[in-house]
């Protein structure tokens, strides 16, 4: 990777004050016109400018000036940093793929179902699509809303489940939690749930079905006497 030079127009001020370069030199070094570098050391431009030191920053070193100022053809070349700094990765939506691209309002449908917490961004991030569209189907007004279908996006290989859940837990964070109420609407009480399946009033047929049962054996036991007594004659 090419480096670049920080602050080329202060360089030149320091270039100009400092050394016996060449104004040819310093141009090329700093990317500046041979006219703008003797404009800067006839005082006519970068006025109010304070010169940075490239020997303090690393990038020239006393020999590489030295080596320039002996030779006007040479070409300053900027020192190689200590430090590597990886390049900043340019931020925007998911990249995604084409043949999976016509599953995306499904897999938008089904975030917008299942995680409301979810910001339009974060659903970008996560499928690659645009703002615009997240709201077209979360109003129903895409144009192909009667035939979308929730998809996980998972499932369908748009985003990894780890970033699902990343996305759901910064979602997460500093939401209110659930009110009683709320909880009322889908948990039952623990009586409730100890009693289920227990029937009352069939317990209480069957009580009253022995004791039915009891009285009919005793009757039958007091008439039998009555019906020996006839046999005896």
């Amino acid at each position: 990777m090419a480096q670049t030079l920080l602050m080329p127009k202060a360089t030149a001020v320091w270039l100009v004050d400092n050394t016996a370069l060449s104004f040819d030199q310093i141009a090329q070094f700093c990317k500046l016109h041979p006219l703008e570098v003797k404009a800067i050391a006839d005082g006519e431009a970068a006025q109010g400018i304070k010169g940075l030191d490239p020997i303090a920053t690393g990038q020239l070193s006393r020999d590489e000036i030295a080596r320039a100022e002996k030779d006007v053809n040479y070409k300053l070349k900027i020192s190689e940093p200590k430090v590597r700094v990886p390049d900043s990765k340019r931020r925007g939506p998911r990249y995604t793929p084409v043949s999976k691209r016509q599953d995306r309002p499904n897999a938008i449908l089904w975030l917008v179902r299942n995680h409301p917490e979810l910001k339009d961004a974060q659903i970008s991030r996560l499928v690659g699509t645009t703002k615009s569209t997240i709201e077209q189907i979360r109003d129903r007004t895409h144009w192909n809303s009667a035939n979308l279908a929730p998809m996980d996006p998972v499932t369908l290989g748009l985003c990894s489940q780890i970033d699902l859940d990343l996305e759901v837990e910064k979602a997460s964070k500093g939401r209110p939690l659930p009110t009683a109420a709320e909880l009322g609407a889908t948990l039952q009480s623990a009586s409730e749930t100890e009693n289920a399946g227990f029937n009352y009033d069939r317990e209480e047929e069957k009580e009253i079905d022995a004791n039915a049962v009891f009285a009919k054996l005793q009757s039958l036991k007091s008439d039998r006497p009555a019906d020996e007594e006839d046999d005896q004659y």
